[in-house]
């Protein structure tokens, strides 16, 4: 069935549904010569002509996923039908020990660079396209439009889709990890729920709004020196009638993302699949870079799903260090006891919990917006805001912003002892599925450091990413706090005394851990 083209002109000229959009408070002063520099992309490398060419390759991307793709298929075989030992089967080695770190490499350093390489959301898109490259005109699928109330949800509802995955990994051993078959049934429910998604709605739909991955993916990238696909000259773009960039066109596909690159101003959505740098009859669309951070400090519209998904993903890697607290121990054992669930982690006190950590992080940014609204009295400068409500919001969501490198280098450092220990293991495993070596192999006992040097280096990231969410609040604060609150002072000290305080919990944590797997 043909792809429904992106006719309504408040989507294409604005594809961030109303209800996730954010009114930034008047700029004045200082805020206005950063507003001139900073959301700049910085450089067009599509501008080179090597770079050109490639990007207009249609077989491009197909060759990005296909690694990829023979590697978790590989993961799906191998976990089924391979050795139940998880250090010698090469699908639980690969994914549990080396793959997230990887990947949480590129998100940092490229954005969602794991996107136009992904083998769930290819291997959908190769079935629902019916082509690994060509531009076709008809796709395998019903083509519907993903129901606007759950899209106006946006980043949360993946968010929950990564809760769920979280506890349904914890919960059966998964990642321990466990047998190696459930993690081949885990790839496999990926890919399932990914192609249904695929054959029943239009474009990724499954990418954006479902897949467990892409808020993190999200909102870690955009400390990454990757603005993605963006428009060369706006104007063109105002007063293009064709919109190819969206709709398709004879070169290329719709954006998939249901982005339009006139309108970004970050990366958080650029799934960096070239399609609309293909279509675009102009040659108005480059792929930028940008310094960085810049997604995090400079966007123009900051969004609340946004800050709620970071408030839940910081509130779920808190919620795994805790577990291995002992007085946290025994209070999941008596609700284990008393709800009768078998064993960790109980629903109750797993979502419990990370709501209740989510929501500390939402009254502590309220508390700050009210001691900065004292001070402005003050000051006898009242702000601008009109209720209490939207005083809360214009400091709630620039402030989780803020500590998007905090949150990042905590997930980062949570699968550190994992790469440590047990990395090596992916070469014993590989021989294994040969015949050879296997747990006699002098790799299969080495680790690359003990546990007091895995607890130091996840301090070390722990601090660098405090450092860094402490430069970024202080750019937000200067850029969007400070012109509405006039109390330099006070918004200074309280948004950098709550990135102290994240950075020394999760420290704090880690060292009470001791490098636990």
């Amino acid at each position: 069935m043909a792809i429904q083209a992106q006719d309504q002109a408040d989507r294409l000229a604005d594809p961030v549904p109303v209800a996730l959009r954010l009114r930034p408070p008047e700029r004045t002063g200082l805020a206005e010569r950063f507003d001139a520099s900073d959301p700049s992309p910085g450089l067009d490398v599509a501008r080179n002509p090597h770079v050109a060419r490639l990007l207009h390759n249609r077989k491009l991307q197909f060759f990005l996923i296909l690694p990829n793709q023979i590697v978790f298929w590989t993961v799906i075989f191998v976990g089924l039908l391979g050795t139940a030992v998880p250090g010698l089967n090469f699908g639980a080695a690969i994914t549990w020990y080396v793959w997230f770190c990887l990947v949480f490499v590129m998100m940092v350093v490229v954005g969602r660079a794991w996107c136009a390489m992904c083998p769930f959301g290819g291997f959908g898109e190769w079935i629902q396209r019916r082509t690994f490259w060509k531009r076709t005109q008809t796709t395998l699928s019903l083509g519907r439009k993903f129901p606007e109330p759950l899209a106006n949800l946006g980043f949360v509802l993946p968010v929950a889709s990564f809760l769920l995955l979280t506890w349904i990994e914890e919960y059966f051993n998964i990642a321990g990890p466990g047998d190696p078959a459930s993690t081949s049934f885990m790839v496999i429910g990926i890919v399932a729920s990914a192609l249904v998604f695929f054959l029943v709605f239009e474009r990724r739909t499954f990418c954006r709004y479902i897949c467990p991955l892409t808020s993190l993916i999200g909102t870690v990238g955009s400390m990454g020196t990757v603005a993605g696909f963006r428009t060369r000259d706006r104007e063109k773009c105002l007063n293009c009638k064709t919109k190819d960039c969206m709709r398709g066109g004879d070169q290329g596909f719709g954006c998939p993302w249901y982005t339009w690159p006139a309108s970004a101003d970050s990366n958080l959505y650029c799934g960096l699949c070239t399609e609309c740098y293909k279509s675009c009859p102009e040659e108005n669309v480059g792929l930028f870079l940008q310094k960085p951070f810049t997604s995090v400090v400079a966007p123009r519209r900051r969004r609340g799903d946004v800050a709620w998904a970071i408030a839940l993903l910081w509130g779920l890697v808190l919620y795994q260090q805790i577990n291995f607290v002992s007085a946290y121990n025994s209070l999941d054992g008596w609700l284990n006891t008393h709800l009768h669930i078998p064993h960790y982690p109980d629903p109750v006190a797993y979502l419990g919990l990370i709501a209740i950590l989510a929501l500390v992080t939402a009254a502590v940014t309220r508390g700050i917006a009210a001691v900065c609204a004292r001070r402005d009295i003050e000051f006898k400068h009242p702000g601008n805001f009109a209720d209490k409500g939207s005083r809360f919001r214009a400091y709630f969501i620039p402030i989780t912003y803020g500590l998007i490198p905090v949150v990042g280098a905590d997930y980062f450092a949570r699968q550190l002892p994992k790469f440590f220990k047990s990395s090596p293991r992916v070469v014993p495993s590989v021989q294994h599925m040969f015949g050879s070596a296997g747990v006699h192999s002098w790799l299969y006992n080495v680790h690359l450091l003990s546990d007091p040097r895995i607890i130091v280096v996840q301090v070390a990231v722990i601090a660098l990413g405090t450092v860094a969410a402490l430069w970024a609040t202080w750019r937000i604060a200067t850029r969007e706090l400070i012109p509405v609150s006039r109390s330099a002072f006070a918004v200074r000290v309280t948004t950098s005394g709550l990135v102290l305080l994240c950075g020394a919990v999760a420290a704090e944590l880690y060292v009470v851990m001791q490098a636990a797997n």
